[in-house]
């Protein structure tokens, strides 16, 4: 076996290697596993469970993103009242929808990462500004958000060992240091 033992060397420049793609569903360590759902599987959206274990900072997190991206149409309150919308005399003539009560505040946070993936209505999508796990901390925080805020202390007690295999996280093993050592000996 002269390949094992001595194996070819390649140029890394070369147009061979330039163009070379990974392997089909290879995901790069530390990323959370591919999104599965279509466009059009919107029912199955609402099973999808937040593959994220969340703290406060996350939540903080997906504050500042839903700031950035989504209150310039849904509001900071996410009463759908945004400065492009601004109660009809924005430039943007259509109502955002209204994410804190009314139908889309029962969304559940696998829809709120569906619909962020893939658009709806009026909305396109942003799966091409914000990753999968940016995504995910805004539909935590926009969750969160509901009832008063009443709902934070559920999304911070979220199990992530629930995730459908939609959308898993990839997490390292614990540290051996992490466990007692008391028992071993």
């Amino acid at each position: 076996m002269p390949d094992m033992f001595e194996s070819r060397a390649y140029e890394f420049y070369s147009e061979r290697l330039s163009t070379m793609k990974p392997v089909e569903g290879t995901v790069k360590r530390g990323e959370l596993l591919p999104y599965h759902l279509k466009a059009a599987d919107t029912a199955l959206a609402n099973a999808v469970k937040n593959p994220l274990i969340l703290t406060k900072a996350d939540l903080e997190e997906g504050k500042r993103l839903f700031n950035i991206y989504c209150a310039i149409c849904h509001g900071s309150k996410l009463d759908g009242n945004g400065p492009l919308y601004n109660g009809g005399n924005g430039p943007y003539v259509a109502a955002p929808a209204n994410l804190g009560s009314g139908p889309k505040a029962s969304y559940t946070e696998g829809r709120l990462f569906h619909v962020m993936t893939y658009g709806f209505n009026a909305m396109g999508s942003y799966a091409s500004q914000l990753d999968r796990e940016q995504r995910w901390k805004i539909a935590a925080y926009i969750r969160s958000f509901r009832n008063n805020g009443a709902e934070a202390a559920a999304v911070l007690a979220h199990d992530s060992t629930q995730a459908v295999p939609a959308a898993p996280a990839v997490t390292a093993a614990p540290a051996p240091a992490a466990q007692d050592s008391s028992a071993t000996k």
